[in-house]
């Protein structure tokens, strides 16, 4: 029995699966890099341990450093969260080696599945819809001119062991094939150390749709239903919600059977996600599977009522399923936005830096997954996403509605944040209406960045009059900073912001 986990990433996700395990009576095993040594989940797991330098290559990658500390604390399992080692099939193996328990699919899955060439070969072999294209890799300047001649014009190129956009290229022009093929192999190679890469015939603007799978060791997988994942910006996501608005009751019980036959096909054992491209007749194909916990899963277990965290770790340890697929239902509407340390009036660009102050909203329907605090700084090493936010309500309007009260009420000041955008999204015809699909950010571009100079001028008052605030309160000597920091002064800063006291 799991008694000991340790959980082997940080931040927000770090800090969610250790709340299961407290509810579970489960003890939680924190490991952190010098840059995280005051991050929240480093105090809030029963033990921490040193792994490394900042660069996550040092750090949170180093397997033989996570082994390490899992062998000091004595835990009987890992959880690898998501992105860092979750779909590494070499990780999974050292943990097998080790006598740890994986928290996840075995090593022969995650290659199978990971593997994106792999994967369309295996949905085939068994009756899973996938997009058309192929099912080899493109060797040379030859092949990619007859693969793409036969599947036909416009296609994705698109890398074989990629995610998140990279290795990904839109082919529309024939003139285009061999440069695009060039450039998708040299990205994939950077990004994954392998430039495998292969076509699929492009499916113009289509909704993204995933469906969550949970299987165990005796042969039983369930689906708990969808999630719209259609709100993407350079092929990531932005906004998610569950149910989709474009689902009927006729396709989703479709689509949910044919994604447990995808995971059975593998043996899944685990939390996964099978994802769909779906166009705008509803005919829908098998894009990928991710091995792993979504950043989105929230709305899953807000809507269906589950906790996908104690679901992993009861299969985990050879238990059987905590429901049957009769057992699971959509109750409500749920929408999560995605809070990022970025400017999305400076092209997206990361803004690293202290929290200076903040206020986490709160109210009826409203999770908020975050692991920052006031004083905290936000490294330059990870991915800028800070929290997530949850809404629920018993009708899509009453979600959309406490999300824009929650994103108006979150309040942040030392770094950029793109809660703003995130509020535009929810205020845009497009999204209120439920009629949009992947070319949601594109086509809304002028809508989304329409107030960016008035907004910015604000953002600037603020970040001056909370620098301001703050070495009034640190009683600097320095005569300049003393007149800075009269009353009078701090008044008229307030006034420009609209304010009478902060």
């Amino acid at each position: 029995m799991i008694n000991k986990i340790l959980i082997a990433n940080r931040g927000e996700i770090a800090l969610r699966i250790m709340r299961s395990c407290r509810e579970m009576g489960i003890k939680s095993v924190a490991v952190f890099s010098e840059a995280d040594r005051k991050s929240k989940h480093v105090y809030y797991a029963d033990e921490a341990y040193f792994i490394g330098p900042s660069p996550s290559n040092e750090s949170y990658l180093k397997v033989d450093n996570i082994i390490e500390a899992a062998k000091k604390s004595g835990a009987d399992a890992i959880h690898p969260g998501y992105g860092f080692l979750s779909e590494n099939a070499a990780f999974s193996d050292r943990c097998k080696a080790e006598g740890i328990i994986f928290i996840g699919p075995t090593s022969e899955v995650i290659s199978v599945m990971g593997d994106k060439i792999s994967a369309r070969k295996k949905m085939i072999d068994s009756g899973v819809l996938v997009v058309p294209g192929t099912k080899e890799d493109i060797k040379s300047d030859e092949d990619a001119l007859r693969i793409v001649k036969m599947v036909g014009l416009p296609v994705m190129i698109k890398a074989s062991a990629g995610g998140g956009g990279k290795g990904m290229r839109l082919v529309r022009h024939e003139k285009d094939i061999i440069s695009g093929v060039r450039a998708a192999k040299s990205e994939a190679l950077a990004a994954f150390g392998d430039d495998a890469v292969y076509v699929e015939k492009l499916v113009e603007n289509p909704h993204h749709i995933e469906f969550q799978i949970v299987g165990d060791s005796h042969g039983n997988v369930v689906h708990l239903f969808e999630r719209e994942c259609s709100v993407q910006r350079r092929h990531q996501k932005v906004v998610e919600e569950s149910p989709s608005p474009l689902m009927t009751p006729e396709l989703r019980e479709k689509m949910g059977t044919m994604a447990v036959t995808a995971a059975k096909a593998v043996n899944y054992v685990g939390a996964g996600t099978i994802e769909f491209l779906v166009d705008d007749e509803l005919n829908y194909y098998f894009l990928e599977m991710n091995t792993r916990l979504q950043v989105e899963h929230p709305i899953t277990e807000i809507v269906v009522g589950v906790d996908l965290v104690k679901a992993q770790i009861i299969v985990a340890d050879g238990g059987y399923l905590p429901w049957n697929q009769q057992d699971l239902l959509q109750r409500g509407h749920s929408i999560e936005t995605r809070i990022y340390a970025e400017d999305p009036f400076n092209n997206f660009m990361p803004s690293p830096g202290i929290i200076k102050h903040i206020t986490e909203p709160l109210g009826p329907g409203i999770r908020h997954d975050g692991y920052i605090y006031a004083g905290y700084e936000i490294p330059i090493y990870y991915d800028p996403m800070i929290s997530k936010l949850i809404s629920w309500g018993s009708t899509r309007q009453e979600a959309i509605d406490r999300m824009k009260r929650a994103l108006f009420n979150y309040k942040l000041s030392g770094v950029r944040t793109n809660i703003r955008y995130l509020h535009r999204i929810m205020e845009s015809e497009d999204f209120a209406s439920g009629n949009y699909n992947t070319g949601f950010i594109e086509k809304n571009a002028d809508f989304l960045l329409a107030d960016a100079e008035n907004y910015k001028e604000l953002e600037d008052l603020v970040m001056i009059a909370s620098f301001l605030y703050f070495r009034k309160q640190t009683g600097n000597n320095d005569n300049q900073h003393k007149e800075e920091c009269t009353q009078s002064n701090w008044n008229n800063y307030a006034k420009q912001i609209g304010v009478n006291r902060l």
